[in-house]
């Protein structure tokens, strides 16, 4: 007896895959970027705010069916900051803008950031994936 309906479901199938490809995937990346970003942001030492006003929007791309993203910083010192080991923390700024790494400011900040929220990564990309819609 023959099977009726496999292009069907195989025509489905595909436009399944191909949504969650596309939009779900791009809003999983995002929000995961996005998250990490802002456990960063509390972690970021703030002088000027010139860094933390750096802060770029996370960046989504696509690469041989691979969805990437990233998030970051574009001030020039930006690197130099993250990887500082912090030896001068709680001592008072040579320019009075309080003391370094206050309040809340540690090195590694962008590390630390996703560090913080690797634990959540699964709930958030099931509740992006559950959403209808997308």
């Amino acid at each position: 007896m023959p099977v009726k309906g496999i292009s069907r479901v195989k025509r489905n199938l595909r436009i399944k895959l191909q949504e969650i490809d596309s939009g779900r995937t791009n809003a999983a990346v995002y929000a995961v970027l996005s998250q990490g970003a802002a456990a960063a942001a509390v972690r970021t030492p703030i002088d000027t705010s010139n860094l933390i006003n750096s802060q770029y929007a996370p960046q989504i791309s696509h690469s041989a069916g691979r969805t990437s993203g990233t998030v970051g910083y574009t001030a020039s010192y930006a690197s130099a900051v993250h990887d500082a080991p912090g030896k001068l923390a709680g001592q008072p700024r040579a320019n009075g803008n309080g003391n370094y790494w206050d309040p809340n400011a540690e090195p590694g900040f962008l590390t630390k950031g996703f560090e913080q929220i690797k634990p959540a990564i699964p709930r958030i990309l099931r509740a992006v994936y559950a959403r209808r819609g997308s």
